[in-house]
């Protein structure tokens, strides 16, 4: 592999790989959609987050934002022909992630790290300055 073809798909995936980018393509590939509907089927984002995407999205010409001049005026946001040819690549992710990918891997670790960082009563340790004097260690 050429380096130049290595600095291609490594700032592709960077790109296509931030968090966010993927869904917002995904969902653009069903069809245009208006900021608000995009913010409505991706909860946990942000607004700030989205703007940064949609417009880093835009600035790579993946997509494109349209001004409909109504009252008030609508804003729709849809994939350009370099944003639909986006879809093969993230069929395949999609295909690598339904066999690959378990659902529960990533909730599991976050609720074992904050078990961790929150012990309950029961598991605290209990150190020899928190111990009343004649108490047995457990």
């Amino acid at each position: 592999m050429s380096h130049e073809l290595c600095a291609r798909f490594h700032q592709a995936v960077e790109l296509i790989g931030r968090r966010w980018s993927g869904a917002v393509v995904q969902l653009l590939l069903q069809g245009p959609s208006r900021y608000g509907e995009l913010r409505a089927t991706i909860p946990e984002i942000s607004d700030r987050m989205l703007s940064e995407r949609l417009r880093e999205l835009e600035d790579a010409g993946i997509v494109i934002r349209t001004v409909i001049p109504e009252i008030p005026v609508r804003v729709e946001y849809a994939l350009t022909e370099k944003g639909r040819a986006l879809q093969p690549a993230l069929n395949a992710i999609a295909a690598w992630a339904e066999q690959w990918v378990d659902d529960g891997e990533s909730q599991t670790r976050h609720v074992d790290r904050a078990t961790r960082r929150r012990p309950t009563p029961a598991t605290r340790v209990t150190t020899a300055r928190q111990r009343t004097p004649g108490a047995r260690r457990r």
